[in-house]
């Protein structure tokens, strides 16, 4: 098997996944799509739920695919003894592991830290939970709505006056597994430097926490506690999100004095211009204002909307749905969605890296099959023979 290939700027760096779920697999899927071989360890008997639920086959389950594309899989039976001195024996030949088991699930399994460093002095070992490896509340699981909820970000969206409304369930994963991966490259890189290794500690509610800003600091700057504000802006009046025709929405954010009388112009309403002329006089009348470009914008098509105003300098945008997004000529122009192997001859697209690289990898491979490339693992990289290789099978430990 040869990866070499794919290039990219991690292009010999070997990760190992011991993964459930969205967070920890986002993580390694964006080192795959960094050139490194990132192989994920599997079994029959304890299968991700993405690769489970509520689909027949679980080689073609929308969600595994969504989030593991460009790597290779391997079946071995964490619950044996066997089955962890195999995996210890994989990762003397690895730079990376990612885990993100269920908090001590590791350390029990004889795969912690310490237990991987023996074997592998320079790993660089990615924890990924809830509240960290460490800490009072690090016993503590749970899924993305609890990261987004306890590290006030979630607090934050949502209508005035209303309860909060929270975010996307993929929002907190998908960040946290960027963090992860982003501690990861660095830690290669410091590995280069100092050819030492590092213990690397993610906390999915310190990753949400970090990403409300100075909303942390609110309190103690006013005495004041952000809750949800709809889409309002403390330096911008109007900024929001208005109905269009046909179920279609347009962002608008109004910057500029400036803008504003653009705005006011374009709405055929120069007097709004004069009424509310400065930022702090739009701000006080803001719900009117909404009110007022609400009813506007209801008769117009979003697009062409959009474009009117950008052409007189006021920022806006349509709101783009899913259908938008998947059908924009620009995206695939620059190559956000790629054409895969689906493993059965054919192609699917899948959505790609958010970055263009001169020297970048090459993505070409879909999600693996289970267990696809167990012969590559046991004998190209552990080089045992066929006939150990069919012995793990007959025992269980490879299946």
């Amino acid at each position: 098997m040869n990866l070499a290939s794919r290039g990219g700027p991690l292009q010999g760096v070997r990760v190992l996944e011991l993964t459930k779920v969205w967070a920890g697999p986002y993580a390694g899927k964006l080192l795959g799509f960094l050139g490194a071989e990132v192989i994920r360890v599997e079994s029959e008997g304890s299968l991700d739920v993405t690769r489970s639920f509520g689909v027949a086959d679980i080689n073609k389950a929308p969600g595994f695919r969504a989030v593991n594309p460009q790597k290779l899989s391997v079946q071995i039976d964490m619950k044996t003894g066997e089955g962890i001195a195999l995996i210890l024996d994989l990762l003397k030949h690895c730079d990376v592991l990612i885990e993100n088991l269920r908090p001590g699930a590791v350390k029990r399994l004889g795969l912690g830290y310490d237990a991987v460093k023996a074997v592998k002095p320079d790993i660089v070992y990615v924890s990924m939970g809830m509240y960290g490896s460490e800490g009072p509340l690090s016993y503590q699981t749970g899924y993305a709505p609890c990261f987004a909820a306890l590290g006030g970000v979630s607090a934050l969206v949502g209508r005035d006056g209303e309860p909060p409304a929270g975010m996307n369930v993929r929002y907190a994963d998908s960040t946290f597994g960027t963090a992860a991966a982003y501690a990861a490259a660095v830690a290669l890189l410091h590995r280069r430097r100092s050819g030492e290794g590092q213990f690397i500690d993610v906390s999915a509610v310190e990753c949400m926490t970090s990403m409300i800003g100075d909303a942390v600091m609110q309190h103690a700057l006013d005495g004041s506690v952000p809750g949800s504000d709809a889409n309002r802006h403390a330096d911008m009046a109007p900024h929001g999100a208005y109905p269009c025709r046909d179920g279609e929405w347009i962002s608008i954010a109004v910057s500029s004095d400036a803008a504003w009388q653009q705005l006011a112009a374009a709405m055929q309403q120069a007097d709004l211009s004069t009424r509310f002329p400065t930022l702090a006089e739009r701000k006080a009348n803001e719900a009117e204002l909404d009110r007022m470009l609400a009813a506007w914008t209801a008769g117009h098509d979003a697009a062409a909307l959009a474009e009117q105003l950008q052409q007189c300098g006021v920022a806006a945008a349509k709101s783009a749905s899913s259908v938008d997004l998947v059908s924009d000529p620009h995206l695939w122009a620059r190559g956000f969605f790629r054409e895969v192997n689906d493993g059965e001859g054919g192609s699917r697209p899948i959505v790609g890296p958010p970055w263009a690289m001169t020297r970048g990898a090459e993505i070409r491979d879909g999600a693996p099959r289970l267990g696809e490339h167990n012969a590559y693992v046991f004998g190209e990289i552990l080089g045992l023979s066929e006939d150990a290789q069919r012995e793990l099978v007959e025992r269980s430990i490879a299946r």
